[in-house]
Parts: structure tokens; sequence; C-alpha cells
């Protein structure tokens, strides 16, 4: 009878500490996935920050500003499109800290030129499309020149293509570890009942009746592990939320909604994928070998 207690109690803490274990795994995962998307949309961010500036002739008619306009507005390269008039730009407090003196007293006149600023999408990375963009915008009737800072630029979206690829290598590396924590962990969990697989066969029962037992165990453990890790990356969202709320990008709960279902299918489909191939390793396996293995 003790006995009996004994055994049932090491398979039922067997089995809780395989559950905390892929729960534990499936929250590192899932936390640092979520905060290599924050990072990449960041860095998506950056790369859309640069901004082209179209200046027009002091000459030009209504019709070509607008033609100009509704083609700048038009091009697939352009994300955002906002008119400056030269006198917004003489009032600009950084770009009067360049003078001394006021510029018009010494000119007699604003020598700006209204301009359209154009920010650019995320496919400035692509320094040829930038220089189509430019090119067509110099040619358009009532341009007096397009330009852009092409040295920062580069050297932006370099810094940005390495930061990504650091964040994939790592992402990479990561999620293989993390396999095979799980893989390990069933199993270890698998292996403590191979004698019971033994015996099932010895008695001649089928494959698919042996492994439907552990395959609803595995659903039941990928949902426990899932709920648990995703109680856990809720909780430390919010608590960095609530601790530095400066970090508002990580506190979107749209996607933070989309990660907790993640985190419950995923522990669902890892399991049985791990259990399946587990079991189906002692199911085959001869009776002699269960003892050396």
């Amino acid at each position: 009878m003790k006995d009996d207690k004994r055994l049932k109690r090491k398979v039922r803490n067997s089995y809780l500490v395989s559950t905390i274990s892929m729960a534990l795994v499936l929250f590192l995962l899932g936390s640092v996935g979520y905060l290599m998307m924050a990072a990449m949309e960041v860095a998506s961010t950056l790369q859309s920050s640069i901004v082209v500036m179209v200046e027009l002739k002091n000459d030009r008619t209504e019709a070509q500003q607008g033609a100009i306009e509704k083609l700048l507005r038009e091009d697939p390269l352009a994300a955002s499109i906002s008119y400056v008039t030269k006198e917004a730009k003489a009032e600009d407090e950084e770009f009067r800290k360049v003078f001394e003196s006021s510029f018009e007293e010494v000119l007699g006149e604003n020598p700006l030129l209204d301009s359209f600023e154009v920010t650019l999408t995320a496919g400035s990375e692509n320094r040829d499309e930038v220089d189509r963009f430019i090119t067509t915008a110099e040619q358009l009737e009532g341009v007096e020149k397009a330009s852009y800072p092409a040295l920062m630029a580069e050297r932006l979206h370099a810094t940005v293509g390495k930061i990504r690829f650091v964040l994939l290598l790592f992402g990479g590396a990561l999620l293989f570890i993390s396999l095979i924590l799980l893989n390990n962990t069933i199993r270890l969990a698998i292996f403590s009942k191979r004698y019971i697989i033994n015996t099932m066969k010895l008695v001649g029962a089928t494959k698919w009746f042996i492994m439907k037992p552990f395959l609803a165990s595995a659903i039941t453990q990928g949902i426990w592990s899932g709920l648990l890790a995703a109680a856990l990356f809720a909780l430390s969202v919010y608590g960095l939320g609530e601790a530095i709320p400066e970090l508002t990008t990580l506190a979107d709960w749209q996607r933070v909604g989309i990660m907790l279902g993640g985190l419950l299918v995923t522990g669902i489909l890892l399991s049985l994928f791990f259990t399946t191939i587990a079991i189906n390793k002692f199911v085959n396996m001869k009776s002699n070998k269960i003892y050396l293995y």
C-alpha cells in the first residue's frame, strides 16, 4: 500500500516537474521572441525616418505645386508628406542659432525655398530606389532640387542591418536550445514509463492503444504548460509597464494577446510532437533493448 502511494506520488511529481519545466522554457522563448519583435519594429521605424526635402521654385504655379504633391504621394517609397513654407523654416529656433544676426538684414530677403518634406518607407534601405525617387522628383516642373542625408541614411541602414542579424542569430540559437530542452524533458518523462510500455506490448496491445493515453496526457500537459507560461508572460509585461511606464511599446495588448494565444498553441503542439517521437521510439524498440537503454 505504501509502495503504491509512493509510486503515485513519484509519477505525480514527475508530471508536475515536467509541466513546470516546459512552461518555463515556453515563457523564456515567448519573452525573448516578443522582445525581438519589438526590437525589429523599432528598427523598421528607424529605417522609415529618412526624410527627402523636395525644394520648390519661387516662380512655380499652384497647378505645378498640386501636381508635384500628387506625384510624390503616389510614389511607393513615400510614407508621408508635409508642406513647409520658407517663412516657417526661417522662424525655426535651431536654424536661427546658426546665424549671429538675422540673415534678412544682410540679404534683404528670405533666401530659403518652400518645400515638401517626404518621409520614406523602410524601402529606403535600397539605395537605387532612393536615387530613383530623387531623380524623379528633380525632373518635375516647379522643383528646384531634391536632397536627403545620404551618408546618415547609409550608416543607419547598415547599423539596423547588423542589429537585425544579431537578433536573428540570437533568436535562432535560443529557439534551438529551447527545442532541445523541451525534447529532453518530454523524453525523460516517457523514459520513466518505458517498462509500462513494454508490458503493454507483451500482452498484445496495439501501437495506437499504447500511444493514445500518452498523447492525451501530452495535450493536457501542453495546455497546462501553455497557460502557466502565458500567465507568467502577462504578469511580466504588466509588471514592466507599471515599473517602467516609458516602455509603452512593450504594452501593446493586442500583440500581447496574440503572444498569449501563441504560447498556448505552441505548448500543445510541441508537447504532442516530442511525445509522439519519444513514445514511437519505445513502442518500436525491441523488448531486450528496453533494459539496455
